[in-house]
């Protein structure tokens, strides 16, 4: 069973920075493709950042240049650095691991942890 725990949220001012972990554990980390999303009251969750088993990482157009995705399989965490923070940035911060199957993939989630950035 996989388990994502995420850690680091809070409450910040705008320009401020926050780190983000999420710690995996259950099946082999280092196979798994990552991902960070986030979900402000009455919209959809959307993706912020991904990275994949080989370490290539996309970060989403609306948070390119202040945040950053990383992982360290030997730690088994993905880390978001987030720099520059906005109050539109405000919202709850979820992990996302999505591992192969023998018949296509699996997807599981973290609780969230609620970011929210003041004026």
């Amino acid at each position: 069973q996989v388990q994502l725990v995420e850690s680091g949220g809070g409450f910040v001012q705008s320009g401020g920075s926050l780190n983000l972990t999420c710690a995996v554990s259950g099946r082999a980390f280092s196979t798994a493709g990552m991902g960070w999303y986030r979900q402000a009251p009455g919209n959809q969750r959307e993706l912020v950042a991904e990275i994949s088993s080989g370490g290539t990482a996309n970060v989403a157009d609306f948070v390119k240049g202040r945040f950053t995705i990383s992982r360290d399989n030997a730690k088994r965490t993905v880390d978001l650095q987030m720099h520059s923070l906005k109050p539109e940035d405000t919202a709850v911060y979820y992990c996302k691991g999505v591992y192969r199957t023998l018949t296509g993939s699996r997807a599981y989630w973290g609780q969230g942890t609620q970011v929210t950035v003041s004026l």
